[in-house]
Order: C-alpha cells, then structure tokens, then sequence
C-alpha cells in the first residue's frame, strides 16, 4: 500500500521519528560550548594550568560524549584576572583564578595559605579535598559570589625565594626590595625586614631586570615560564606556600547542564587534577636541576631556619588578615591543616 507515491513503512518510519524528536529532552539534542579561561602559556612544559585544562577538557567530551564541549583561552585572553572573575560571576563560562583574582571578592580564601600550612604535597590534598573549612568555604563563596569552587589546581609545587643575593634566613631579607603577588606577601615580606611592592606578572621580569625588585617568590615552574633564572642568581627552597589556583565555574550554567552532565564535569574536574598533581610532583627536581644548570644557586634551608621563616611569617600573615576576614576562618584552616599533616604522618 502506498500513499501519494511512499510505501506506509516510510510514512510509519517518518511518524516513528517525529515523535522521538518531539519526546527527547531540548537538553540533550543540544550542545553546550563552555568558555575556559586561565593564565599562562599553552604548553605542559611550562604551565601545569594547562595541563589540567587539557586534562579537563578531553575528560569531559568523552564522558558527555560531545553534548558539552570545553573551549580553552590560554594566556588570560579574555581579560585579567579581576575581568575574569567578573565574567564567571555574570556568565555561562569557567575561570581558573589565583589568589591575586580571588583577593577583592573573597579575600576568607587567603585563610588556606598560612605560610607554612603544610609538611608536604600529600597533606595538602586532604586539606583541599575534605576538610571542613574548604566546605565551608566553598559554600560561602557560592552564596556571596554566585560561583562553584569546583577544585583546587597544584600549579607548581611549593614557593620558592627568589633573589639578586642569598637568603638563607630572614635577616638575609632586611633592606631588600621583593616584588609581592598580593597584601599578604606585602606584610610576609615586612616581617622579615623586606619591602614588598606589588608589581603585575608580565612586568615582573623587567623589575627584577632593573633592580625595581631584588628578588620575588614563585614554584619553581613559573620561575622558568618567567625565564627569571637569568636575572636572579639565588634560589632557596623554603616551601613557603602551597602554590595553587582554583577552578571557578559559573553557578547558573552549572544548574542548567543535564544531571549527568553536571555529574561528568565534576568528575572531569576531579580526574583532572589528580592528574596533574602526578604530573607538577613528578616535575619538580627535574625544574630545580634545569635552575641549577642555568646558573642559580639553590640552598635548601635545615630545619631551624625553617622555624625561623615560620616564626616571623605566619605571625605576621595572620596580624595582616585578621584585619580583613574574621579569624574564625584562619583558626580553622591552621587547626584543619595541622589535622591533615598529622594524618600523613
């Protein structure tokens, strides 16, 4: 039996898709493209953000298969970081922030960098992954900022002093100029004698060139990303900092995805940085070496130097902060922290 010219199997076949197409959910014929924006170069040798986004992305287009698809935009092209953090509060899109684009919207995050919070990289993930304080951070931050704290990315192993002379303790500081990421390496900087002067990323190099600065702190990997080898003669190992940053996603467009969706970019985020912690800690005397081989002299502090950063630094950390958020916070973190190297003991 035909139809104007169509077998019924046709028509049947025609009728069959039509109501498949009108009973599928808008959500999953669609496809969400997500902007995601970061610091620093396109390339893992020199930037550990990049290898988690890389890591975040391929996850998460083979577990959505395809329906949400991540575009990346390296080297802070769609603004810097106070630009940025404005986007992902009004915008359908993710950002990787450091302290420094965290600093004016939620200065209680700077209650996880204490100097000197942690013994080691393994405490340090059990702080970041499940101790109450970062609970209750993330939900605070949520409900002031309209912003998931998805994770919390190892971007180069702990921080590192930087310097024109050595600095093997804090008195080797005292009338020394040291360029500061934020407030907080400002009053670090002042406890030990030091100015700090707050001078942005790219300009660093050429501060330090000058003699603007005498010296600066960062991981090992981004004093390479910076070449600041070749106008810094001395590295010491102080493991001041945790260095991180963190993923940041809109919190509308994260309600908007599909439960399995939603469920998928969690767990991509969460393989991604277990992949890149692998990846930042398996790097980081390999970078030392390579600063060694380009002239730095590197000096690994014995303990009782250590003590003496620690008895000068966190005093001060926490006089300075004290001022901006409430000290339950830092109580909190120091006490969650001290929990967490207590248990990798």
């Amino acid at each position: 039996m035909k139809l104007h010219g169509l077998s019924w199997k046709s028509v049947l076949h025609a009728i069959l898709l039509g109501f498949l197409i009108l009973t599928i959910p808008a959500a999953a014929l669609a496809e969400t493209s997500i902007k995601m924006s970061y610091n620093g170069p396109p390339t893992a040798e020199d930037n550990a953000v990049h290898v988690f986004a890389t890591h975040f992305k391929e996850i998460v287009e083979k577990d959505t298969n395809g329906t949400v698809t991540i575009e990346l935009y390296p080297n802070s092209q769609l603004g810097n970081e106070q630009q940025r953090m404005e986007q992902v509060m009004t915008d359908p899109m993710i950002n990787v922030a450091s302290f420094g684009g965290m600093e004016t919207v939620f200065p209680e995050i700077f209650a996880t960098n204490v100097p000197f919070l942690f013994d080691n990289y393994k405490a340090a993930h059990i702080f970041f992954d499940s101790s109450p304080v970062m609970a209750k951070l993330r939900k605070e931050f949520r409900e002031r900022t309209g912003i998931q704290l998805l994770e919390v990315i190892e971007e180069g192993g702990f921080i590192a002093f930087t310097c024109t002379k050595p600095i093997r303790s804090p008195k080797d500081f005292n009338g020394l100029k040291f360029r500061a990421m934020d407030a907080s390496q400002v009053a670090m900087y002042e406890a030990f004698g030091a100015t700090g002067t707050p001078i942005p990323w790219t300009e660093v190099y050429l501060a330090l060139k000058t003699g603007v600065a005498d010296g600066q702190m960062n991981p090992p990997t981004y004093i390479i990303i910076g070449s600041l080898f070749e106008v810094q003669n001395h590295l010491t190992l102080a493991n001041v900092q945790y260095s991180d940053q963190f993923l940041l996603a809109n919190n509308a467009m994260m309600e908007k995805l599909s439960e399995k969706e939603r469920s998928a970019v969690l767990a991509a985020a969460k393989k991604a940085n277990q992949l890149t912690r692998e990846f930042v800690e398996s790097q980081v005397e390999s970078r030392i070496n390579f600063l060694q081989e380009k002239g730095m002299q590197v000096y690994r502090p014995t303990p009782e130097e250590m003590k003496a950063f620690k008895d000068l630094s966190t005093p001060s950390y926490i006089a300075w902060l004290s001022k901006q958020i409430n000290r339950e916070w830092i109580d909190q973190s120091i006490e969650d922290a001290q929990r967490a190297n207590d248990k990798v003991k």
